[in-house]
């Protein structure tokens, strides 16, 4: 089989699939292929924010987190259903930072960007007086409290390829580059998915956006020399009973300067992270080390009352992070910022170096824009001004659960929250003309039941149960070992996991 299109992006990151996306939106024809699932490495393993990243101002990142900045009201727009506002709370230290620092670094943080800003701004607290104040040790008596956002970072991903396919774009996941090389005046590909029955891509142009194997894709695959370097960071987070009762975060300051977050995770449970740690093995399974669990428990002990031992850890994460070389010293110094290098020896090849999920709709339109006179395309950027993502298209997401409530009572609360927060919209679609529990079929445990699975493995490419409890959802830290091996068996089961749209 031999296809023929515009672009062919290797790799179904956040920033491969929002380029396929936006290419697909000004008419170029795009092929995306993907070695493992969507967001199966770096992209599902974020600290899960939409900031402009409040301790780069430190490092004199202006100009990023302006940027970033200005994206987070883009992306609260694009998808209001995965991402929502959250207040962020940080405990004053006198030794660590003096408050007049803090606050001219908040008073930038409110102010950079550009655009309407939608969030409320930064302020004081005492914490007396105030609920996050409650599960502090007593040694905290005033912080600051300022706005970012939070985002189910694979959900985001996915939506992107739905949104990508909906425009006419192709997604292969479990299909593997294995070649690409020039031939006349465009690239030849040879695409191989896990059945090994390799087939040819032709394409005008080439989009490297591997991530952390941008460096090697060029490498072993493309065989183009480079002067290129990545520099790999592996962060790693750990998941423990919720801490505290409220909706608020917090962000803390370790003796070492780092930043730790503390955030109300899946409402159960509260997410500490990230390490920064060089990494020079294998990308595709890092696993946290017994130093950073302890590290993340003792950075958690500084502030709560409540004392953590890593026997309290009920699931953790690692992903390595793909950051432009440069002369930063420490890992959590290095920048944040992306590269886009366009190799023009013959047909066009675009390489994504770094980058952040907070600017990968930025970064993506940016690439386009590169890209498209090369390919005697003239239309202009769209995405931050388009109509919401797959699910998003109703911004007062709370009237719309009470909307599916009312209209489907033997749905719980809870039940209700977790569907519309993934699916907005869409979990109209995914529960049909059902009546009852029953009606939506097999139950593997939690909330999980057979017409979620047959709308991911449809709507969303999942193929396998670690897609469904790991990405398109996190009922992994629901689901015991007998429903993992249900929904292996049903996945398996099925014979036709050709994706439709």
């Amino acid at each position: 089989m031999v296809e023929r299109v515009d672009v062919l992006v290797v790799g179904g990151g956040v920033n491969g699939v929002g380029i396929a996306r936006d290419a697909a939106g000004r008419g170029l024809s795009v092929w995306l292929c993907e070695r493992d699932d969507l967001a199966s490495h770096t992209s599902s393993a974020s600290t899960k924010l939409i900031h402009g990243g409040l301790r780069y101002l430190e490092q004199f990142e202006f100009a990023l987190v302006g940027k970033a900045l200005a994206e987070r009201e883009v992306l609260l727009r694009a998808a209001p259903h995965i991402i929502w506002p959250l207040r962020f709370v940080l405990p004053h230290q006198p030794h660590l930072r003096p408050a007049w620092m803090i606050r001219i670094g908040l008073f930038l943080y409110d102010h950079l960007g550009r655009g309407r800003r939608t969030l409320p701004g930064s302020r004081r607290v005492r914490f007396g007086k105030h609920v996050t104040g409650e599960p502090l040790r007593d040694d905290f008596s005033v912080g600051f409290v300022y706005s970012d956002a939070w985002v189910q970072d694979a959900r985001l991903v996915v939506l992107n390829a739905m949104d990508a396919a909906r425009r006419g774009a192709q997604i292969r996941t479990h299909t593997r580059c294995v070649s690409a090389r020039r031939e006349g005046d465009g690239w030849v590909a040879e695409l191989e998915p896990r059945d090994g029955e390799r087939y040819t891509v032709h394409a005008r142009a080439l989009v490297n956006a591997a991530g952390p194997w941008a460096a090697s894709f060029l490498d072993d695959v493309a065989h183009i020399k480079h002067d290129h370097s990545l520099r790999l960071i592996k962060g790693s987070h750990i998941v423990v009973p919720k801490l505290y009762d409220h909706r608020y975060a917090y962000i803390f300051q370790q003796p070492d300067r780092r930043i730790v977050f503390a955030i109300p995770y899946e409402r159960d449970f509260t997410l500490i992270g990230t390490t920064d740690i060089e990494y020079k093995d294998d990308p595709s399974h890092p696993i946290i080390g017994d130093d950073e669990t302890r590290y993340l428990c003792d950075a958690a002990n500084r502030y709560f009352k409540k004392q953590l031992t890593p026997a309290d850890v009920v699931w953790s994460y690692s992903g390595v992070r793909p950051l432009l070389q440069d002369e930063a010293g420490s890992a959590s110094e290095v920048t944040r910022d992306y590269l886009l290098d366009i190799d023009q020896q013959g047909a066009p090849l675009l390489n994504v170096f770094g980058g952040k999920l907070t600017t990968f709709r930025k970064l993506s339109e940016e690439a386009v824009d590169r890209l498209a006179p090369l390919l005697d395309n003239s239309r202009g950027a769209w995405t931050a001004d388009a109509k919401p993502l797959p699910g998003g298209g109703e911004r007062d997401i709370d009237e719309l659960m009470n909307d599916i409530r009312a209209s489907r009572p033997w749905l719980s609360e809870t039940f209700a929250w977790r569907l519309v927060h993934s699916y907005g919209t869409r979990a109209r679609d995914l529960l049909g003309e059902a009546g009852s529990l029953d009606a939506l079929g097999q139950h593997f445990g939690a909330d999980l039941y057979q017409a979620e699975v047959d709308y991911l493995v449809r709507h969303e490419w999942a193929t396998e149960a670690e897609d469904i409890l790991w990405r398109r959802s996190k009922l992994g830290l629901r689901i015991d070992s007998d429903g993992v091996r249900m929904l292996g068996e049903y996945l398996a089961s099925k014979t036709n996991t050709t994706t439709s749209h």
